[in-house]
């Protein structure tokens, strides 16, 4: 009798359980990326959603060609004195011409912004006492130049050298496109074309559907490209001419990694 009751309870439990599972809805399991705050029933994630092995995985790439409208210069001053007000002075008045020269060529205010202020001693190892002592001090003043009129950058170069003589410091030069958004679209719309083209040949030599993406990822690439910049002896007395910078062209590109389902 006892062993019947106890079947019977066990019974019992397992029906609650079947009963359970039969009234809720089963997560699906998603591919990576996709986010769902809604419970799909199993039938359905078995259609829609599969492990993350499933579908067909393909990336694309899509560029767009520009010439770049911006030049970002890295410039600024640097002076090394025994004294900390000495190397600030030489600084300060050296950066004070540079920025006149700036302003001279109609160069905003939102368009220069200070990337490095820095105060630091300078060092000298002695190897007879082993240790270092303290030499001077070196004061920078870097700052990032927008120059919206390419035609004046030579120009602008060369009079930023002048202007800031021996304590003079241009670190680089790059291009950029002021407003890339409409070519950042352009090169999207190529790199989805291109992962689709893909995508629906692998399905045709597979013999399945290609279905919908379950997955897309993006990466871009930005347009840069970078120009060296010697500095004129201003010595030698001699006529320079002034320096050539040419912007060229740049890429802009789009990388996307996409899932497409099986139909």
């Amino acid at each position: 009798m006892k062993k019947l009751l106890f079947t019977g309870t066990i019974l019992a439990v397992v029906l609650v359980v079947i009963g359970l599972t039969g009234c809720t809805s089963l997560p699906a399991v998603l591919a990576p990326g996709v986010i769902s705050d809604k419970n799909v029933s199993a039938d359905t994630a078995s259609v829609v959603y599969t492990n993350q092995q499933s579908g067909i995985w393909i990336s694309g790439t899509g560029t767009v060609t520009v010439t770049p409208d911006i030049v970002n210069l890295n410039l600024g001053v640097r002076s090394q004195e025994i004294t900390v007000a000495a190397a600030q002075a030489k600084a300060a008045t050296a950066m004070s011409q540079i920025m006149s020269v700036l302003k001279a060529n109609n160069v905003a205010d939102k368009d220069i912004q200070t990337l490095q202020f820095s105060i630091s001693p300078v060092y000298s190892y002695d190897n007879k006492i082993m240790q270092s002592t303290i030499i001077g001090y070196s004061v920078s003043n870097i700052v990032n130049v927008k120059i919206r009129n390419l035609n004046n950058v030579g120009k602008i170069i060369d009079a930023v050298a002048n202007a800031g003589g021996d304590l003079v410091v241009i670190n680089s030069i790059s291009f950029a496109v002021d407003n890339p958004d409409q070519y950042y679209s352009q090169a999207r719309t190529a790199a989805m074309n291109d992962a689709k083209a893909k995508a629906q040949q692998l399905a045709d030599l597979g013999g399945v559907t290609l279905g919908k993406p379950v997955y897309i990822s993006e990466s871009s690439v930005s347009p840069t490209s970078s120009v060296s910049y010697a500095t004129r002896d201003a010595a030698s007395g001699a006529s320079v001419p002034t320096t050539s910078i040419s912007a060229g062209e740049a890429d802009i590109t789009i990388n996307v990694q996409v899932v497409y389902s099986i139909g």
